[in-house]
């Protein structure tokens, strides 16, 4: 297991890289025009602007960690470390930068086994940097963050994000909308995974949920989440949420009630 002092060299390493890499992103977007989108999917965007940041990521993470193997969204490095592996998302919310819509961000987690260590979010428009490591508190451009006091959901703010995909589970989470839209301030849809986990982390939102996520869109932000002081879970409370699929967010006091909610459509 990496020691607190080096996994503190690499979490200061990995938010030069986030950063060095989110100036890339910002220069790119000056210039960027819809000829440049190529579609992997469905509603399923890409540009060489997420391949050449993916490509900064991992070149510079795997020279300060080599033992380390990658999951990254667009399939630069696949390889499994034993030990230990980066989460890479170079680019969450595409779609927002594909269209201009200032939301996107730079992701990089790194996992012990099947535990997140160390996670850093740059949003690139705001130039914030949101990181935390393991048992060390979570932090915004060196100041420290912790999620909003917020004590029941009829008195917080929830994000969350429309499904693009897999709509054969449209009803179920339209449904679970409508019933949050009655108990709570509103919803809100960034269009980053990524920001959504850090504005609750920040206590700038009370809450999130997502469904059809993937690892890359969240192990950061999961951290940062937890160190600063909320609760993760998927949406019937099972504790899966870098690989399930689904995840759900708080500051903790609304996590309950939250879940007693989505389980009316969910269980």
């Amino acid at each position: 297991m990496l020691s607190s002092e080096k996994l503190s060299q690499l979490l200061t390493a990995t938010r030069t890289i986030a950063t060095q890499v989110g100036a890339f992103i910002e220069k790119e977007k000056l210039s960027f025009g819809m000829d440049k989108v190529e579609h992997k999917g469905f509603n399923d965007l890409v540009s060489y602007v997420d391949k050449e940041a993916e490509r900064q990521v991992v070149d510079q993470l795997h020279a300060i960690l080599p033992e380390a193997g990658f999951i990254t969204e667009e399939g630069t490095s696949t390889t499994r470390g034993e030990h230990y592996h980066w989460v890479v998302d170079p680019l969450d919310g595409t779609t927002n930068f594909i269209h201009g819509l200032p939301v996107f961000a730079v992701s990089i987690g790194l996992m012990a086994q099947e535990e997140v260590v160390l996670g850093v979010v740059y949003e690139v428009n705001r130039r914030e940097c949101f990181y935390a490591m393991k048992g060390g508190g979570a932090f915004c451009n060196d100041q420290p963050i912790q999620v909003s006091k917020a004590p029941k959901l009829s008195s917080s703010l929830l994000a969350t994000g429309f499904p693009y995909y897999q709509f054969d589970l449209m009803d179920k989470y339209f449904s679970s909308m409508k019933l949050l839209m009655q108990k709570t301030h509103g919803l809100r849809r960034l269009g980053s995974a990524a920001m959504d986990l850090c504005y609750v982390a920040s206590g700038r939102m009370d809450g999130y949920f997502e469904y059809n996520l993937n690892s890359y869109d969240v192990a950061a932000g999961v951290l940062i989440v937890q160190e600063a002081g909320g609760r993760v879970t998927e949406f019937l409370g099972g504790n899966n949420y870098i690989f399930g699929r689904n995840i759900v967010a708080s500051n903790g006091a609304i996590h309950d009630e939250f879940l007693e909610v989505l389980a009316e459509d969910w269980k």
